[in-house]
């Protein structure tokens, strides 16, 4: 397998700085984006915010990943 097959094969996850957020999606907001990764160790979305130094990036497929587990377990 080369290098280009594995690219397209797995492509990276987009990781996304929180103040650019809304130039990639309309929802949420920056506000409540913000309140998510505040309350990260109650609300299950840990593991779609990663740091780097002070600066907080969202892992956008992590993110979306989280959003539709929670609304699995609203059914």
């Amino acid at each position: 397998m080369t290098a280009t097959a594995t690219l397209t094969a797995q492509p990276a996850n987009r990781l996304i700085p929180v103040p650019d957020w809304n130039k990639h999606h309309s929802w949420p907001p920056v506000g409540g984006l913000r309140h998510l990764i505040f309350n990260e160790k109650t609300n299950g979305f840990a593991t779609a915010f990663k740091r780097v130094g002070r600066r907080v990036l969202v892992d956008e497929r992590e993110f979306f990943r989280v959003v539709d587990e929670q609304n699995q377990g609203g059914k």
